[in-house]
């Protein structure tokens, strides 16, 4: 990989002179001073359709009922999307790795950047990709057709980082995050980084700002050396095929001797 990257950011704000924009201008300018070539999809200040429906398929017989995966991969297969998700997905191939910035609104991803996954991630794009047979159960999971790209979430929250840790009331941030990490990243084929997060942002005075945006810098200047987390791929060896369960005994294998479940067990010792 050389020095020099394709970066994609998919940015979800609706307020340009918000803490978010700030940091968005920031790591565009920081990036391009590197000489990566940026690209921003700032989906509130385009307009984005937020909700996957009928329109979204201008080929579809309109007497026909409506079955979105069905729909959604012929649309993909025969070119007949609407131009705004082809444009995504144009981009998403053409970008070595992806930032997805957003505020995490009730805990989660705001409505208009789960709109934006709804409609881009098109069967035969984003799902129903690769060999489905009792030994091979899809390109999914460490594969699929963003194989071999990097994908990083920039998080900001209100509540305290006590608050999100693993004692705390609302839950450890890394499970709040492992559908859109494990589910929405992975799924395709993304190599994960570790999210950047910002805590108790509406306090946020100009040293910390500061010192924010340096770590940040830091973590974009290490987009390509730093290690993703180390999710299992589903057709690796880890899980049983076709039920897609982790094999006896893994985990066991370096993680805590009582853990039996959960999301940590998805994850390499």
């Amino acid at each position: 990989m050389e020095h020099a990257l394709n970066i994609l950011i998919i940015y979800a704000h609706p307020e340009p002179k918000s803490l978010n924009g700030s940091l968005k201008d920031f790591a565009v300018d920081h990036l391009v001073s590197r000489g990566h070539t940026v690209r921003v999809s700032d989906l509130y200040a385009m307009g984005w359709k937020a909700v996957l429906d009928a329109d979204d398929f201008p080929a579809l017989d309109n007497n026909k009922r409506l079955s979105i995966g069905q729909a959604s991969g012929k649309a993909y297969a025969t070119g007949t999307q609407t131009p705004d998700v082809e444009g995504q997905q144009a981009d998403l191939l053409w970008a070595d790795a992806v930032i997805f910035q957003f505020p995490l609104w009730w805990f989660s991803m705001p409505a208009i950047l789960k709109g934006w996954v709804d409609r881009v991630y098109a069967f035969g794009f984003g799902y129903g990709v690769g060999e489905h047979s009792e030994t091979h159960w899809g390109d999914r999971y460490g594969e699929g057709i963003l194989q071999g790209k990097r994908a990083m979430l920039v998080v900001t929250m209100g509540g305290w980082e006590s608050h999100y840790s693993e004692r705390g009331v609302n839950g450890p941030i890394q499970d709040l995050l492992f559908p859109i990490n494990h589910g929405i990243l992975h799924y395709p084929g993304f190599d994960v980084m570790q999210p950047f997060l910002l805590y108790k942002v509406h306090s946020m005075d100009e040293e910390s700002f500061s010192h924010n945006c340096e770590e940040l810098g830091k973590r974009l200047d290490n987009l390509w050396t730093d290690q993703p987390i180390a999710y299992r791929k589903q057709n690796g060896g880890d899980y049983e095929i076709p039920a897609l369960t982790l094999k006896p005994g893994l985990e066991k294998q370096g993680l805590d001797c009582d853990l039996k479940s959960g999301f940590r067990l998805h994850q390499m010792p």
